[in-house]
């Protein structure tokens, strides 16, 4: 992972004056969402047919479309994707344009181990990040994809005309919140890190200069989350920004990319003493002794004997894929 200042210097980001407290919350992102985009393309796609199950599309064909167009046939209440990155699970099937026969379409059979996210559908569809930005878990969208909207090598892969267009249908069966979300807590305790956050959510940790690390395990709750608690049964989905105390960059973070899937036996103690018993959207810091973290041992770029600080975004719990699916 690339190194980053412990204090993130980003515009619009804030802080709070005591050590060992946050009163900011991580901002959402506006997810004001157009029910329908391209109308006069969107109208000549029908789909019907309940969510989680394959649809039933008919499409009025030829349809071309010169531009992107999507319309959300079932709005779900759950989780809206704010973030390329964001975790979500999907069920996708795709139909030609030209004829409206169906080109492929994913199981429909209610894995929710399936996590993927809309940067990486977008490696063949870009249009899709597009069409799913605000749009909520428990949603089916109607996609009328472009030849600009497909990804270099698909026209090719499904055997389409360079000016093709393609129907879409994606159902969002889950949604893994992309930053912590909930009531802010306040933490008192003078001599600790304290946290700042972007607007986006992403912390920033800032150890107290010529201060000693405490000797014992510390853990305090930033924002609740009124999710599902951790209880070690499932995977845990999180972000998190992992410090040295003492140092000036953090030895490593997620949110470069994707939210992480640990489990509680695969962490150091101090980690999943952190996780264990909270809830789905709570942000936590941890200040890990080096007997509960990795000790004598030298980590890496973490020096033998450190003190370990932590801010984790608990996201969501992972679902375990069906045993057929396994080893």
């Amino acid at each position: 992972m690339r190194k980053i200042p412990v204090a993130l210097v980003v515009l619009g980001l804030v802080t709070v004056g005591l050590t060992g407290c946050s009163l900011s919350g991580s901002s959402s992102a506006d997810c004001s969402r157009t029910p329908v985009v391209n109308p006069d393309v969107m109208k000549l796609i029908d789909v019907t047919g309940d969510t989680g199950s394959e649809p039933k599309v008919d499409v009025y064909t030829p349809l071309h479309a010169s531009h992107l167009g999507y319309e959300d046939v079932v709005t779900g209440d759950g989780t809206a994707i704010t973030s390329d990155d964001q975790l979500m699970v999907m069920d996708v099937s795709l139909y030609s344009g030209t004829t409206g026969d169906p080109i492929v379409a994913t199981a429909y059979d209610g894995d929710l181990s399936r996590v993927t996210s809309p940067s990486q559908w977008a490696t063949n569809f870009p249009g899709f990040t597009e069409a799913l930005h605000c749009a909520t878990a428990g949603s089916r969208v109607a996609v009328a994809l472009s030849p600009d909207d497909l990804g270099s090598d698909v026209a090719a892969s499904f055997k389409l005309a360079e000016d093709d267009s393609v129907v879409a249908v994606l159902d969002l069966q889950k949604v893994y919140l992309a930053s912590a979300t909930g009531a802010l807590q306040f933490n008192s305790g003078f001599g600790l890190p304290s946290v700042v956050r972007a607007p986006g959510g992403r912390p920033g940790i800032t150890i107290p200069s010529g201060t000693p690390a405490p000797k014992d395990l510390v853990i305090q709750t930033l924002i609740k989350g009124d999710g599902e608690k951790v209880t070690g049964d499932q995977p845990v989905r999180v972000h998190y920004t992992g410090v040295v105390w003492g140092a000036d960059e953090s030895f490593d973070t997620t949110w470069d990319g994707s939210a992480a899937s640990v489990t509680l036996d695969g962490v150091v103690p101090g980690f999943a003493k952190a996780l264990e018993g909270q809830t789905v959207g709570s942000q936590v810091m941890v200040v890990i002794p080096p007997s509960q973290g990795y000790g004598d041992q030298e980590k890496a770029s973490i020096p033998a004997n450190s003190t370990l600080v932590f801010v984790i975004d608990i996201l969501g719990l992972d679902a375990e894929a069906p045993a057929s699916d396994q080893g």
